[in-house]
């Protein structure tokens, strides 16, 4: 495992004197390679990992996106503070207080603003900075929690509140030796009056380490960053704010956009197999599942195993995400599978960081001639 000290030392990077950094792992869960390709400090979930796993994924093969590496949070010591202009009643809540409020469940996708990054080089032939993700920065859970409309009520939000600051309380980030502090991001506050969660369950246990312990953000729709972790403290302002996480990063950059970008809040719609990436298969009839997700549900889905066809897929089970799966016999040779959910383009405007990439991705797989051994799937 890598420290985030030997992470930054590698990139060149300043370090900040911190004891808390030395031995620090980046992540806490294990990693096996089964489930997991790590990127740094991230770690993405294979997509052959979830197949027969159901709708929700489990903890253990949850994605991570750490901006520095996971914090060792005291609960009982933790407080959540909701302050500002925007607020007449400051709180300050213990992680017991925050439990013995109302609370809801709510089944919603978490998904790293770059998931699919890697697809503008392979693809689309586009150089793109940022963590090479293929598909695997995305997962399905149940959240349970506090709205966060009814914390802002309790502190008396003004009519004329326009934005709340999550903050988390990971180390601050360092990038090309500037200190950017901890991360944050502003929501306005009609998003924090709509679905969105302060959430400290996670699939029926209290969220791990690396998901957010005591408490995070669950911005159901929206890209990951908005879902902060280790929720710190949450700055209700009558003024409009901003961080480097919504200026500097996660907005869309290039010729399509304005100069000044435009900044990233929803997610797109993406599908993807439960298959290893250059997957070998066995000649013969396999059934073919995956998944598709979007802010706004999934209506269809149809694969392609000929690269000219379409066929309707059928849906397994929905939620959070469409569960799907489609039959195929298999005769040898290279092939390149595709799935779309609804109107999924197959090609995604350029920006300079790859985000949000929707487009339909191309899957590689190879069929085995017979009589030549192969890795069933």
């Amino acid at each position: 495992m890598i420290s985030r000290r030997g992470v930054l030392l590698a990139a060149g990077l300043s370090v900040l004197p911190s004891r808390a950094w030395a031995a620090t792992p980046a992540i806490v869960k294990p990693l096996p390679a089964s489930d997991f390709v790590v990127h740094g400090t991230n770690a993405e979930t294979r997509w052959e990992a979830l197949r027969g796993t159901g709708s929700l994924t489990p903890v253990s093969k949850f994605f991570v996106r750490n901006h520095t590496s996971t914090p060792s949070v005291d609960a009982t010591a933790w407080r959540l503070r909701v302050s500002g202009s925007g607020v007449t009643r400051p709180l300050s809540l213990s992680l017991w207080d925050l439990k013995a409020l109302p609370s809801v469940s709510l089944e919603a996708v978490i998904e790293c603003a770059g998931n699919g990054r890697s697809f503008f080089t392979t693809q689309q032939g586009q150089a793109v900075s940022g963590t090479p993700w293929k598909l695997g920065a995305v997962g399905n859970a149940v959240w349970r929690g506090v709205p966060l409309r009814l914390l802002l009520r309790l502190a008396g939000l003004r009519r004329s509140a326009v934005d709340v600051l999550p903050v988390g309380l990971d180390d601050e980030y360092v990038t090309g030796g500037v200190n950017l502090g901890r991360v944050r991001r502003p929501l306005p506050v009609a998003k924090a009056l709509d679905d969105v969660l302060v959430a400290y369950e996670m699939n029926g246990a209290p969220l791990p380490p690396d998901h957010g312990f005591p408490a995070r953000l669950v911005v159901p729709g929206w890209v990951g960053i908005a879902s902060i972790k280790w929720l710190g403290s949450l700055e209700v302002s009558t003024t409009e704010l901003d961080s480097p996480w919504d200026t500097q990063y996660y907005r869309l950059v290039g010729p399509s956009y304005p100069a000044e970008g435009t900044l990233v809040t929803t997610q797109v719609t993406k599908s993807a197999f439960e298959l290893p990436w250059d997957a070998v298969l066995p000649a013969g009839r396999h059934l073919l599942t995956g998944r598709s997700w979007g802010p706004g549900g999934v209506r269809r889905v149809s694969v392609s195993t000929d690269g000219r066809t379409w066929r309707r897929a059928t849906v397994v089970s929905r939620g959070g995400w469409t569960r799907w799966q489609a039959p195929w016999v298999a005769v040898p040779g290279a092939h390149v599978l595709r799935v779309r959910a609804d109107d999924q383009p197959d090609e995604t405007p350029y920006n300079t960081q790859g985000y949000l990439f929707g487009a339909v991705v191309r899957h590689p797989v190879t069929v085995a001639q017979v009589g030549v051994r192969s890795a069933e799937v």
